[in-house]
């Protein structure tokens, strides 16, 4: 790690301009700027900018940290932090008025290893999604809706709670353009804001003639963080077995050089951690839930370069990157071999949604360099011609693996369908003994319940992990949308309250994600409205029918229209891409309110189906599947296109008592017996005793009454 300097400090420059481009969808990452911005496919000069050194877990040298995410700071801890990251403002090579600390590592991962939690460490707020900002005198936080009471209950008073989304709140520009005087500087990491998002915060704050300045060579988080950070990561690397994988290496590099060629691109820096494990075949350990490892790829025309820790890559994983022509480097060498790049003249293919804007500016700092040699040498040899031909240009679009790996494969759909299988018969069995314990009357802890979820599903054949923390919220507790239990502050599941689950397993074929929402006493006409009403919005979504290219968002208000008609709605999109055995969240492809996101839904893409409705300090009710886009025969083809439709993956049943049967209509009805009927058919082979006779007794026809 180098210390700060004069050199390390540069304000942002970066190109930017229209084109056709659109955001990719990832569905708990929080929108802290304005509107999303698009992007030119030629090169465009930008300032030179300072030699500088990549950061990484592994360059550095800490102590394990006690468990991150327990219980909130004390107000006094959190001043502490607080005190000490201003401190660093005013230090030589610094001289900031602002700093940014968003949830993101170098990657723009959902999921991040412990050593990069830096928002979390500094302000004590563990949800997925947010940005703290914190300036000489004030501190604040902006999340999203799904974490607003989560915020309340982990932020100290010395932290403003900004509600992004709400009425009259400010974004993070506005906010700083607001509080700080004219000339302001505001500093961020690099590595930690793709180049779209940091363009697009030079752009806002400049209103106010603010400027933004890039601190290149350390966080001033880990500054304050010191000894006490996390360790790096460094488990092994896997190779993905072909029969889960279903295409070879080889096979996805070719169709990744073609989609290069067709493009007039020579290169591409992949830098999203799925993307590289789905594209190599690889998985990993480096992330919480997620099966990735912290790496860069580069893929040229001839050869294809990996920037791992080479201690997590056996001799089996090197044998099998071998066979596929790719060449290993260190992970803290991406930006000497991106300057090379442009060097080297390359025309090199940049999603710069994700690749964060050190490596962008990098790349543009080393391409006007090339320029301005070539220019010299043009000046000292008396030549009138432009000379300019052939050079490096960066080529700005969506990544071409995004769209590559959402559309699975039929050995990738098999994966999934085998696997949810499985997992339902972990559940099953688990709210058999969740019944059977609350009958009598064994306390138990929204904690210990999760735990003992995990013991089923870990019982299944090709677990390995949780795909996420596992949302076990009891009565309020469900309210809040992504509710995590501590073990100190967790609430009781009884037969009083309602109970929420939203859990998911990583198998070695695939990726689970499913909610539930039960009652083991008596719940109110209330609730019953609200859940058949949320129950009637997961039907219209399943069963839905619409032409191909349609995006995801067009089908949002299908699953909102019964809570609608009843003046309800909830505060998180409808459905998010997931992974085939890699991240349970991805994109490109979504279902939300959120219009923004064009990308239509494909035949093969896996989204998910979850509505719901919260009252805070209350309860909170989602009934969530995984559904596989499928094309669907109609007796006609307006426009001569094709139609889509869903077919289910996840077969649990939902809970019949929960349901105001007399809300129903006969349609819904029939699919509610139709889809108990399949639960029943494909899971009851699978368990036995029991939960064969719990699953019987559950997924019998409903009658009308």
């Amino acid at each position: 790690m180098h210390s700060l300097s004069s050199q390390a400090v540069r304000p942002l420059s970066l190109p930017f301009a229209r084109s056709h481009y659109f955001r990719r969808f990832l569905p708990l990452s929080l929108p802290i700027f304005h509107n999303s911005k698009s992007h030119p496919k030629i090169f465009t000069i930008t300032p030179k900018a300072p030699v500088m050194t990549i950061r990484n877990c592994s360059s550095i040298s800490a102590k394990p940290s006690s468990e991150l995410r327990n219980k909130r700071s004390s107000s006094d801890s959190s001043d502490e932090k607080l005190r000490a990251l201003r401190q660093l403002f005013s230090k030589p090579g610094v001289g900031i008025d602002a700093y940014i600390i968003p949830s993101q590592d170098a990657h723009q991962s959902e999921f991040i290893a412990e050593c990069y939690m830096r928002r979390t460490f500094i302000s004590g707020f563990t949800g997925s999604a947010g940005t703290a900002v914190v300036t000489k005198d004030k501190a604040a936080l902006w999340t999203d809706g799904r974490y607003f009471l989560q915020a309340e209950k982990q932020l100290s008073s010395s932290w403003i709670l900004m509600r992004a989304g709400s009425l009259g709140v400010p974004t993070t520009i506005e906010w700083l353009n607001n509080v700080l005087a004219p000339g302001g500087r505001v500093g961020i990491d690099p590595f930690l804001f793709s180049s779209e998002a940091a363009e697009e915060l030079k752009q806002g704050i400049a209103k106010k003639n603010h400027e933004l300045v890039f601190l290149y060579d350390k966080n001033l988080v880990d500054e304050v963080w010191n000894e006490s950070r996390p360790k790096p990561p460094n488990k092994p690397v896997r190779v993905h077995d072909l029969k889960y994988a279903g295409v070879d290496v080889a096979s996805k590099l070719l169709s990744l050089r073609s989609e290069l060629a067709d493009a007039g691109s020579s290169a591409i820096i992949i830098s999203m951690l799925d993307e590289v494990a789905w594209l190599l075949n690889l998985r990993g350990s480096d992330v919480p839930h997620s099966p990735v490892m912290y790496a860069y790829l580069i893929v040229e025309i001839d050869k294809a370069k990996l920037f791992i820790d080479t201690s997590k890559v056996s001799t089996k994983v090197m044998d099998h990157l071998k066979q596929a022509g790719i060449e290993l480097l260190p992970y803290d060498s991406i930006l000497s071999e991106v300057e090379s790049l442009a060097a080297q003249g390359a025309k090199v293919w940049m999603d710069i949604s994700s690749l964060n804007a050190a490596i962008v500016n990098t790349f543009n700092s080393a391409c006007e360099r090339y320029y301005e040699s070539l220019e010299s040498k043009r000046k000292s040899k008396s030549d009138d011609s432009n000379g300019w031909s052939g050079g490096p240009t960066g080529i700005y679009r969506v990544s071409p693996v995004s769209l590559a790996k959402a559309v699975k494969n039929d050995s990738e759909l098999e994966g999934m369908q085998s696997c949810h299988l499985r997992d339902a018969a972990a559940l099953v069995q688990f709210w058999v003994w969740m019944e059977e314990k609350i009958n009598e009357n064994v306390k138990l802890t929204e904690v210990e319940v999760a735990e003992k979820l995990l013991e089923f599903r870990s019982a299944q054949s090709g677990f390995l992990d949780t795909s996420f923390d596992t949302i076990s919220g009891s009565g309020a507790n469900g309210a809040i949308i992504h509710y995590r239990a501590e073990p100190d502050s967790c609430s009781v599941v009884d037969d009083k309250k309602l109970f929420l689950l939203d859990s998911g397993g990583q198998y070695v074929d695939g990726t689970t994600d499913i909610t539930r929402t039960v009652h083991f006493g008596e719940p109110t006409s209330r609730q019953k409205e609200c859940f058949t009403r949320v129950l009637q919005g997961h039907i219209a979504l399943d069963e839905a029918v619409f032409p191909e290219n349609m995006p995801g968002f067009v089908l949002d208000a299908f699953a909102r229209s019964s809570l609608w008609k009843i003046g309800l709605d909830y505060r998180h999109g409808t459905g998010h891409g997931v992974g085939a055995a890699l991240n349970v969240h991805e994109g490109p492809q979504g279902i939300s309110f959120r219009f923004g996101n064009m990308t239509p839904l494909q035949k093969g893409m896996i989204v998910s189906n979850e509505p719901g409705y919260y009252e805070d300090h209350a309860f909170g009710i989602r009934i969530e599947n995984l559904l596989v886009v499928k094309e669907v025969n109609t007796p006609n083809r307006f426009g001569g296109i094709s139609y889509l439709g869903f077919e289910k993956l996840t077969f649990v049943p939902i809970q019949a008592k929960m349901i105001d049967l007399s809300l129903l209509s006969a349609a819904e009805f029939d699919w509610l017996n139709d889809y108990h009927s399949q639960v029943w058919e494909k899971v009851s082979p699978l368990v036995e005793g029991s939960a064969r006779q719990w699953l019987w007794d559950n997924t019998r026809p409903l009658v009308k009454q």
